[in-house]
This record gives C-alpha cells, structure tokens and sequence, in this order.
C-alpha cells in the first residue's frame, strides 16, 4: 500500500481560476477540474521549458511523479478545450512559495513572500489587497489511487 502524498511546492497561486469557452456564456457546459499542482506543472514544463527533472526540483517530487502529473494535467486541458469544458484550477497538496496580491482599485498585482503580509502601497494608495492565495486553498484531505479520500497524515 503506497503511503500518504506528499505536498507539492507551487511557486504562487494561478491569476485566473476559471476559463470557459467564449460561445458559451450562459450555458451549463461540463467542467473540467485541474488541480493546483497539474496547473504548477504545465506552468514550469510548458511555459517555462523546463526538463522534468528540473521541474520536479521546483515542485520537491520526484521527475516519475512529475512526469505522470503533467501527462495527467495535459490530458484534461486537452479535453477542455478539444470537447468546450469549461476549465477549472482548484485544490490539490501543495504548499505555496509567494502569494500574489491584486489591488481591486486599479488592478495591480503584486508577488509577495506567503508570509509577508499585505504591507506594501502602490501609485493608487489602496490598502486593500486581494490574497490570490486564498481563492485556492489546498485540500485537508487527498486521494489514495483508488478514489477513496482519507484525511491527510503529518
């Protein structure tokens, strides 16, 4: 019996956390789901060019976990766009690097180590930040390879 996942590192959290096909705005489309991580992967592989093995570095995982994530991840953003889904980025075991933070007046966003804070003003003098963080939490519990959740071992 394998033993409990380990948490992934993810640089910082998706900008964006819901695509949908632009013909379809208001219908019931179905959805497909892809979690932090697998986004964190295509992030480092596709968009980065990183090999896996560098790759699994940034994520602390091994490049065979790596490998079979993002083969995983390219498999439902394919799906998505080839069948109309709408796209999805949610959940997952991870922990992140930095945080953005985004201005709701003017839009700006701002990367900020996860446990700096909000401190930082910019040209709007807004002191409300928006943690993208929090809109992607990571899961309590994870997924053993046969679907059944359990709650996750420390």
């Amino acid at each position: 019996m394998r033993g409990p996942y380990r948490r992934r590192r993810v640089q910082r959290p998706p900008r964006m956390h819901r695509f949908r096909p632009a013909e379809t705005l208001g219908d019931e489309l179905p959805v497909t789901r892809l979690s932090v991580s697998e986004y964190e992967a295509i992030r480092l592989a596709d968009l980065l060019g990183l090999e896996h093995r560098e790759a699994a570095e940034h994520m602390a995982i091994s490049r065979p976990t790596f490998t079979r994530l993002i083969e995983k991840a390219r498999h439902k953003v394919a799906q998505a766009l080839v069948e109309g889904h709408e796209l999805v980025i949610e959940g997952g075991l991870f922990d992140y690097v930095e945080t953005l933070y985004r201005c709701p007046q003017c839009g700006e966003i701002s990367p900020r180590p996860v446990h700096q804070g909000k401190r930082a003003r910019h040209g709007c003098r807004s002191s409300r930040w928006e943690d993208l963080a929090e809109r992607f939490p990571p899961d309590s519990t994870e997924r053993s390879g046969h679907g059944h959740a359990r709650e996750r071992q420390r």
